[in-house]
């Protein structure tokens, strides 16, 4: 990467609004003015610019915002201020106070970015968090970003959530549900699905030629062969056989309170987790601070920060960039080992 933030032949990324009254303004305004020592990788933020240059003023932050007219622009402005391609709001922002007023500029926002990335113009996407309860009054019909983004890549199939960080890799086969709904819904084929995805992911996007999967059992101790629990034996261990029948290489069904140590780690590229928590708990553990959301299986490269809004600190000046860095380093990361791959076929 050259000292001006960008990777030989790669464009910038494109950053969204995520919810304006959180802290990704202030995120990005933050990653932005570190970008020398934390070697940022050169993004443009898709918001109100004018917006942006009065939050820096609010939280002291001496970062020059400087509006352009394309991601091209971007490139040039990035090593003497932050790059803003407008995004206009239809409400004034208070900080930690999400209006559905402005759910419309919020997903414009990301529609902006998905088209920046499907023309070309940005290496990938990455999005600041947004407030789903704001969006939702809005009338937003998908239970989150990773659903709606399938959605306007057009797929039949779902993309797949996948959070790193702390050398641990986890995927959710189950995700934005209630934990009985998750268990009645979990199947052998979207375990199937889902480690065909990660596969895939995992040598597309991070250059691992052989992938090793693991799978997590979902009840105490495996099941107890029966015992404490049917779906081991029934759901998850007819999936892992069929994933090997197919080539991959897969261990599991495992009890998951002996899956996250260290040692445990070393047997797996990525583990597949049979619900939202069983993922979560153990990557955040391991990593809060740095943690990275990334969607597997889209057409282009997405990432986002592994956390919230953060409304009780919008606008004090406290938030911590560092999972928006991570998760702008791993998007250069997936966009360079597609454009090696593209340029090989």
């Amino acid at each position: 990467m050259t000292a001006d933030g960008l990777r030989p032949g790669l464009a910038p990324l494109a950053l969204t609004m995520g919810e304006p009254a959180g802290i990704g303004g202030e995120l990005a305004l933050k990653a932005w003015s570190c970008r020398s020592v934390k070697a940022v990788p050169a993004f443009v933020l898709l918001d109100d610019p004018e917006r942006i240059a009065a939050l820096a003023r609010r939280i002291g932050l001496d970062v020059p915002v400087e509006a352009v007219g394309s991601a091209g622009e971007a490139v040039g402005v990035f090593s003497r201020a932050l790059p803003v391609l407008p995004a206009a709001l239809d409400h004034p922002v208070e900080p930690g106070l999400p209006d559905p007023s402005n759910g419309a500029a919020v997903l414009n926002s990301i529609e902006q970015a998905v088209a920046l990335v499907h023309a070309g113009e940005c290496a990938g996407m990455v999005t600041n968090p947004i407030q789903k309860s704001a969006l939702y009054e809005a009338g937003f019909g998908y239970p989150g970003h990773t659903e709606y983004l399938a959605a306007l890549a057009g797929m039949d199939t779902e993309p797949v959530m996948m959070l790193a960080g702390g050398g641990l890799r986890v995927v959710p086969v189950t995700i934005h549900l209630p934990l009985r709904d998750a268990i009645e819904t979990l199947s052998t084929d979207m375990i199937v699905q889902c480690g065909r995805v990660t596969a895939a992911g995992l040598r597309e996007d991070f250059g691992i030629a052989q992938p090793r999967l693991a799978l997590a059992a979902l009840n105490p101790h495996g099941g107890e062969s029966g015992s404490l629990g049917m779906e081991e034996i029934e759901i998850i261990a007819p999936a892992a056989e069929i994933l090997r029948r197919e080539g991959y290489s897969v261990i599991g069904p495992l009890p998951a309170d002996t899956l996250f140590h260290a040692a445990a780690r070393s047997r797996y590229d990525a583990v597949l987790c049979m619900y939202h928590d069983q993922a979560l708990i153990p990557l955040k553990t391991v990593d809060f601070d740095t943690g990275v959301n990334i969607t597997l299986g889209l057409p282009f490269v997405r990432t986002s920060p592994d956390h919230g809004t953060a409304l009780d600190i919008a606008g004090t000046g406290k938030a911590d960039p560092s999972s928006l860095i991570a998760a702008m380093k791993t998007a250069v990361e997936m966009a360079g080992y597609r454009a090696s791959r593209q340029a090989v076929r």
